[in-house]
């Protein structure tokens, strides 16, 4: 099974560089490009690539709008996203996220970091290092308080789904949690994917923002 993988990017250095860095991989793909968002919608519709990477900031149409375009249509399965950064992207972090954003990728990442970040999203689940959980979390601090009006979703979840949860959008493992939990790590998986499948999130980035905006955690707990 193959990756396929569309780059947008307004450096052509690197979308060249991370196009033969990922070609070079026996199972992914580079099948298109793009120089700003609204190009890469355009040739993201037509190729349908199952992950895009993303530059954040781009002419015409930057990759925060591309994204919330992208993943907030109604026309199937979209392709999961990765957003390029360089280091100040503190700014950033919150909107990805909530636009749907799968993880972040910084631009000098190594050939595997590259490639493994590819498979991790692809395979449906989130790049979030420590390093952007801690900036997410100081985002809610600057906003300040819940954003969401209700918690009613929560009380579908059962009391260990809820701990879980909250363990999560502190920024801990699925090794670190069933540590903490004394249970087995393919246990917190499965409470984990019901709790994403009750509350209908794609995927832990998500999982992170909704504790916060429902008041489920607050920074500094």
């Amino acid at each position: 099974m193959t990756i396929r993988v569309v780059i947008v990017d307004d450096q052509g250095m690197v979308r060249t560089g991370f196009g033969v860095l990922l070609n070079a991989q026996p199972d992914i793909e580079v099948v298109g490009e793009a120089v700003n968002g609204a190009e890469g919608l355009r040739v993201i519709s037509e190729l349908k690539p199952d992950v895009v990477l993303m530059d954040v900031r781009m002419p015409v149409l930057d990759g925060l709008e591309a994204t919330r375009t992208l993943l907030g249509g109604d026309g199937g399965e979209p392709p999961k996203v990765l957003m390029l950064t360089t280091f100040d992207l503190d700014d950033y972090v919150y909107e990805a996220l909530r636009a749907g954003a799968s993880g972040f990728l910084l631009k000098d990442a190594s050939a595997n970091e590259l490639a493994d970040a590819v498979r991790v999203v692809a395979a449906g689940d989130a790049l979030l290092s420590p390093s952007i959980t801690r900036r997410l979390i100081s985002e809610f601090s600057r906003l300040g308080g819940p954003r969401a009006p209700s918690r009613a979703r929560l009380d579908e979840l059962t009391e260990r789904e809820t701990e879980v949860l909250a363990l999560v959008a502190r920024g801990l493992s699925n090794t670190e949690i069933a540590a903490q939990l004394v249970v087995a790590e393919q246990t917190v998986k499965t409470h984990f994917g019901r709790v994403l499948m009750k509350l209908s999130l794609r995927d832990r980035p998500q999982a992170i923002v909704y504790a916060y905006e429902v008041g489920l955690v607050r920074p500094g707990d």
